[in-house]
């Protein structure tokens, strides 16, 4: 089973997402990838992770480019807002999922709303994928 995780900076909701999957069943292989990857995780999502008990920090920020000529069991799209700004995958699919949450990246306010706003999508993003797995991978 191979999915991919896409969203457009790869640095904080696909990477949250990529973890989250990847600790539930460690014979999946997920990989995340960005439109415009960043080139860097973002250290809040990597605090959040860590957190939560899952170590992102050696994960990387990838250009979806990277996958395209890979076939993939499942591509999913975690962009928040409209599904229509979410990156296009031109490669061999054989589901197509949109799972959107917001990007806490572009919270603004104190310190400490920021860092709510991490712990809030983190969790969202748990949940999501944790449904998305038993649904759609769990083997019975």
């Amino acid at each position: 089973m191979k999915v991919l995780i896409l969203c457009t900076g790869n640095s904080c909701r696909s990477q949250m997402a990529h973890g989250f999957l990847q600790s539930f069943d460690p014979n999946i292989t997920v990989c995340s990838a960005g439109t415009e990857a960043s080139g860097k995780l973002n250290q809040k999502a990597v605090a959040a992770m860590k957190e939560a008990g899952i170590d992102i920090s050696r994960h990387t920020s990838d250009s979806v480019d990277k996958y395209l000529n890979d076939e993939w069991d499942y591509v999913i799209t975690v962009c928040g807002g409209a599904n229509e700004s979410c990156p296009a995958f031109t490669g061999k699919v054989k589901h197509r999922l949109h799972i959107g949450f917001d990007d806490p990246s572009h919270a603004v306010g104190t310190d400490e709303f920021i860092w709510s706003e991490f712990i809030r999508v983190r969790d969202e993003i748990k949940e999501g994928f944790r449904k998305f797995y038993q649904e759609n991978l769990k083997m019975s």
